[in-house]
C-alpha cells in the first residue's frame, strides 16, 4: 500500500481518484481550511485522518507523531495550493519553520521536504504557466530542485481522460532522483479548443498521437452521455428516484452502488429568467437585447448536448454567471448533473446545504482526472 497525503484537499475528489484506481494507493491524511469541504472529505475517505486547519498554523512533526510515520514513509503527496499562494515565492528556507508568513505554496514544499515522499503531484490553474511570464513556475521548479527533486509539468484536459468536461489543469509532478516522471496518455479524443499555450510540448493532446493510436481511443464523453438517464425536471422541482436504467458505460459506472437519487433539484428561476432561458442557445447573442443589460458571451447559454461541458464554475446553477443551461430543458443544471460532469459517483456524499454543495462541486478536481494521473504515477512506482 502506498501512503498518500492530500494537502488543500477540499472535497477530496483528487485523492478519491487515486484511491479508486485500485493500484495500491491509500489516502491516510487530508487537510483543508474549510470545515464544510473537510467534512465531505471525511465522509468519503473513511480510512484517512482529516484535519480542518490553516496549514500555516500546524506542526508537521505532530502530524508525523499522530500517524506514527517516519521520514520517507509517506510515498506520495498530492494537492493544489490556492493560486494566491504563488503571489510572492521566496527562496526555500527550512522545513522546520512554522511561520505564519509562509505562502501556501511554501507550506506544500515544506511538507514535501519534511516527509520526503518518493513523488508528489501538484495541480493548479492553467494560468500558473504564464503568471509573471513564467517566472513563478520557474521559481516553483527551482524550489523543488533545491530539495533534490526533479520535476516536469504538463497542461492536461480532463476530457481526454473520460471526464465529460473540457477542464484544463496544470499538473506538476516531482520525483526523487532515479524515479521516472510519467504523464498519462489520453484515453479519449475529440474536438476541443485549448488555451493555446506557446510551448505545445507542454500540452497533452490526443492529436499529438499517430492515427493508429487515435483509433484506439474512445470518443469524448458528452454532456448527454453523462446525464441523459436522470429524470426530466422543471425549475424549482426536486426528484429523488431514478426513473430509467443507465444508457451507457459512464452512467452505469457513476450509478454503481447508488440506489437513491440525490441532489437532483433545479433552481427556482424567476419568471423573467425563464423567459430568457427559453431563447438560450450557444451564446448570449441568442437572447433578445431587451431582456438583458449586460453579460459575458458565455452567460445565459446552453451546454452542447453532444460535446463535453465547458469548465464548471461555482455558479453552475445561475445562468446569468456562466454557460450552464441544460441542453434540452429550460433550466440550469442541478447539483447532481454538475457532479456527473465532474465525474463524481452518485454515491459520493457531500456535506452541507445545497448552496455549499454546489460550491464544493464547482471547485473540485474531477476524480477521473485523479485516477488517470494515478495510473502513470503507479507506472513510476513499478506497480
Amino acid at each position: 500500500m502506498l501512503k498518500v497525503f492530500d494537502l488543500f484537499c477540499g472535497t477530496g475528489g483528487f485523492s478519491y481518484g487515486f484511491d479508486q484506481s485500485h493500484l495500491g494507493f491509500q489516502t491516510i491524511f487530508g487537510i483543508d481550511a474549510q470545515e464544510i469541504s473537510l467534512k465531505t472529505f471525511q465522509l468519503n475517505h473513511t480510512k484517512a485522518w482529516g484535519l480542518q486547519a490553516d496549514i500555516r498554523r500546524i506542526r508537521r512533526f505532530e502530524i508525523a507523531e499522530k500517524l506514527n510515520l517516519k521520514k520517507g514513509e509517506v510515498d506520495l503527496i498530492i494537492g493544489g495550493p490556492p493560486c494566491q499562494g504563488f503571489s510572492s515565492i521566496r527562496p526555500f528556507r527550512s522545513s522546520n519553520e512554522d511561520d505564519p508568513r509562509n505562502s501556501l505554496f511554501e507550506e506544500y514544499a515544506s511538507f514535501v521536504n519534511f516527509f520526503r515522499p518518493k513523488m508528489f503531484v501538484l495541480e493548479n490553474v492553467v494560468g500558473l504557466a504564464t503568471h509573471k511570464n513564467g517566472q513563478t513556475l520557474d521559481a516553483i521548479e527551482q524550489c523543488f530542485q533545491q530539495l533534490n527533486y526533479h520535476t516536469e509539468w504538463r497542461i492536461m484536459n480532463a476530457a481526454h481522460y473520460g471526464v465529460p468536461q473540457k477542464r484544463e489543469r496544470l499538473i506538476l509532478i516531482g520525483a526523487e532522483a532515479g524515479m521516472p516522471i510519467i504523464f498519462p496518455q489520453p484515453t479519449h479524443h475529440g474536438k476541443s479548443p485549448t488555451i493555446g499555450y506557446k510551448h505545445k510540448e507542454k500540452m497533452i493532446e490526443s492529436r499529438q498521437m499517430n492515427l493508429f493510436e487515435t483509433d484506439q481511443l474512445f470518443p469524448y464523453v458528452s454532456v448527454m452521455d453523462a446525464i441523459s438517464d436522470l429524470p426530466d425536471i422543471e425549475a424549482g422541482e426536486e426528484i429523488k428516484e431514478y426513473t430509467q436504467t443507465p444508457k451507457n458505460r459512464y452512467q452505469a459506472l457513476l450509478r454503481n452502488q447508488s440506489e437513491t437519487l440525490t441532489l437532483h433539484s433545479a433552481t427556482a428561476h424567476s419568471k423573467k429568467m425563464l423567459e430568457i432561458i427559453s431563447y438560450s442557445g450557444k451564446n448570449i447573442d441568442c437572447i433578445p437585447k431587451h431582456l438583458i443589460t449586460s453579460g459575458f458571451s458565455s452567460c445565459y447559454s446552453r451546454l452542447d448536448a453532444d460535446a463535453p461541458a465547458v469548465t464548471l464554475t461555482v455558479n453552475f446553477v445561475h445562468p446569468s454567471s456562466n454557460r450552464c443551461i441544460h441542453p434540452t430543458q429550460n433550466r440550469a443544471l442541478t447539483p447532481r448533473e454538475g457532479a456527473r460532469l465532474q465525474s463524481f459517483p452518485d454515491a459520493y456524499q457531500f456535506f452541507g446545504n445545497r448552496t455549499k454543495i454546489i460550491k464544493q462541486i464547482g471547485n473540485a478536481v474531477p476524480p477521473m482526472l485523479g485516477q488517470a494521473i494515478a495510473t502513470s504515477v503507479a507506472q513510476a512506482f513499478n506497480l
